[in-house]
């Protein structure tokens, strides 16, 4: 689809990176560093846009002919942003807390490029299965869930946890096809435009 065509990636994820690779892209990746702390009263679609828009922070001119792609993933139950665990303890309450219930997973992405800068959001229900406590704790000691919102990932062993999902599988995995995709087109067709007129 995108036979030789670049793009830059500001993240450092393997599973972001896989996707682009897959779409005939070729991907330079070269991850952002923000502050991701949610803001007073921040809703998590906000949030999640916010961040997205937040991590294409690059010198925009020095790539203007080739698009910069970012995103961001965040897992919702209740209202309640689930993160990145930092340890045994918090992968667990937040497993725990998934088992027979379902959840959203919200990612956002953003492109941007010379004269232009827009961004998705895919947002999947996802169902988990009721956990048995020594499933929790072996897939926990597996250390998949360390770098996972939510603690799991779907493309992983946690993928056995999911009995339903409604949405994008690959936005659950962190960068949804079909929105960046469309995104990427965008881009683009305004830089053919900008170069015909």
């Amino acid at each position: 689809m995108f036979a030789n065509k670049t793009v830059y990636l500001a993240s450092s994820s393997p599973r972001r990176y896989r996707i682009l690779a897959d779409l005939g892209l070729q991907v330079i990746v070269s991850p952002s560093h923000i502050d991701e702390s949610r803001k007073h009263n921040e809703t998590p679609t906000d949030f999640v846009l916010r961040l997205a828009k937040e991590k294409n922070n690059f010198d925009i001119q020095k790539h203007q002919h080739l698009p910069v792609v970012s995103a961001d993933t965040i897992v919702v139950l209740d209202d309640k942003i689930l993160g990145k665990p930092a340890d045994d303890g918090q992968a667990y309450d937040m497993l725990y807390s998934l088992s027979g219930r379902t959840h959203q997973v919200m990612t956002a992405v953003c492109v941007a490029g010379k004269n232009f800068c827009q961004t998705a959001l895919s947002v999947s229900e996802v169902t988990f299965a009721d956990l048995m406590l020594d499933e929790i704790v072996d897939y926990i000691f597996t250390k998949e869930p360390y770098d996972k919102a939510g603690a799991y990932g779907i493309q992983g062993l946690g993928g056995y946890f999911v009995s339903h999902l409604s949405g994008s599988y690959t936005g659950v995995m962190g960068l949804p096809v079909f929105e960046t995709v469309d995104l990427l087109n965008q881009f683009w067709y305004q830089m053919y435009e900008d170069e015909c007129f």
